[in-house]
């Protein structure tokens, strides 16, 4: 038997005779996404390998989904934030902005879509549609109206296609057609919404419907990817057939079709506070009631079967006695120029960090981390700094696959950021 070589004189592990199915299946599909750029220029073998349909999907599906933070260009925009180490959060950059004015003035850029490692993005001084992989640096235009709206990105899964959700609207004229676009395609293709029990809407219904898929879009997070599908949380003000509609529509990526679930069974009273988010891989509804800071946390048991179960109440006013908001990281002694808020007048969104941590934003300019058991960890910084941010409610996994479009771009196709991590 070979005896395997000793490392070499600048410490660097000798792989030769390691066989190549250990050395792609076990070692470098650990790696970080930046790490594995970094071997493809080593070996020639070591770049075929990795750049396989099956290797990409796998090295993706082993990558943590991370929540992405809008700093709105103060100090810095479109964050993502990793999970703790040695007690702390770390941050890194998807992508500097590099004008000195705040958005919108600045860059207009907008994040509308998230899935896997694609992001889309709009950018309003040119009023075009992106989208883009921030690990690999690449973008690619999309062939969508100015006026149109996206709903969400996903990838349907018989074909291995990603696809566009869109819409376009005419206020005056009542009228709305809802797309779906291909990634790569030129043109989109309309699509009706159909609900079991709306099988045939008229125009008017269709309207009603994409209009306020529309409004849902621009006043709460992004819809939630599970088992195949998108969801979305539609409030009381919705008629169709003459009777109000309120409860989670999901539209199914694989068949491109529409059906309603039923909401967890949270009581009576009126939620002030509704949203949905993905709690590792399963998917979770957060509300509260009337003015009250308590949330409470439920989770679907059975999807099929469309059966909640209650997880947890979290209490986030009772946080602030685990430990005073005014409290910086050791290592961040300077003053800030602004006080901190440490009496929490309101809460917003929420978004888990991993398992056991959640990031629940308050007062609209800060985001407190902490864990389930109400024991606060600290307000989150950017760069060193607290204020300007909100959760985007969408998320990054990130991913060295390339855009199905071929990333191509032309010259006048320069996006206003650069997609340098830091």
């Amino acid at each position: 038997m070979r005896r395997s070589r000793m490392p070499d004189r600048r410490g660097a592990a000798v792989l030769d005779d390691l066989p190549d199915d250990i050395v792609v299946g076990k070692i470098l599909i650990l790696l970080p996404p930046k790490d594995i750029g970094r071997c493809r220029v080593v070996r020639k073998s070591w770049r075929s390998a990795t750049s396989t349909p099956g290797f990409m999907v796998e090295h993706r599906r082993r990558q943590p989904s991370l929540p992405i933070i809008d700093g709105n260009g103060r100090p810095a925009s479109f964050v993502t934030l990793r999970a703790a180490v040695a007690g702390r959060a770390t941050n890194q950059q998807i992508w500097p902005f590099p004008s000195q004015y705040p958005k919108p003035m600045g860059s207009g850029l907008w994040l509308r879509a998230s899935s896997d490692g694609f992001l889309i993005v709009w950018w309003m001084f040119r009023d075009r549609f992106y989208i883009c992989n921030p690990t690999t640096r690449k973008h690619a235009l999309l062939p969508l109206p100015g006026s149109s709206c996206v709903h969400g990105l996903y990838e349907h899964k018989s074909t291995g296609e990603y696809r566009v959700l869109w819409s376009i609207i005419h206020a005056k004229q009542e009228e709305a057609t809802l797309y779906v676009l291909t990634v790569g395609a030129k043109e989109s293709r309309s699509i009706q919404v159909v609900l079991p029990t709306l099988p045939s809407p008229s125009q008017k219904q269709m309207y009603q419907l994409i209009y306020h898929l529309r409004c849902e879009l621009l006043r709460k997070p992004p819809p939630v990817h599970h088992c195949g599908s998108l969801h979305w949380i539609f409030g009381p003000n919705l008629t169709l057939g003459g009777s109000s509609t309120q409860g989670i529509i999901v539209f199914d990526t694989e068949a491109e079709s529409f059906r309603w679930m039923r909401n967890p069974p949270t009581g009576t009273g009126d939620l002030m506070y509704k949203r949905l988010f993905d709690m590792e891989g399963t998917l979770a509804f957060v509300c509260t009631k009337s003015y009250n800071t308590a949330k409470d946390v439920w989770v679907m048991q059975d999807y099929e079967a469309e059966t909640w179960a209650f997880k947890y109440r979290i209490d986030v006013s009772m946080r602030q006695a685990s430990r005073p908001l005014e409290s910086t990281s050791p290592k961040d002694t300077r003053k800030t120029k602004r006080p901190l808020d440490s009496t929490v007048t309101s809460f917003g969104r929420m978004t888990p960090l991993n398992e056991h941590e959640l990031l629940v934003s308050f007062n609209y300019n800060y985001v407190l981390r902490s864990n389930t058991d109400d024991k606060l960890l600290g307000v989150l910084t950017i760069y060193k700094r607290r204020y300007c941010m909100k959760l985007t409610g969408h998320r990054l996994q990130e991913s060295i696959m390339p855009i199905p479009s071929g990333e191509m771009q032309g010259e006048d196709e320069e996006l206003p950021f650069s997609m340098q991590h830091v």
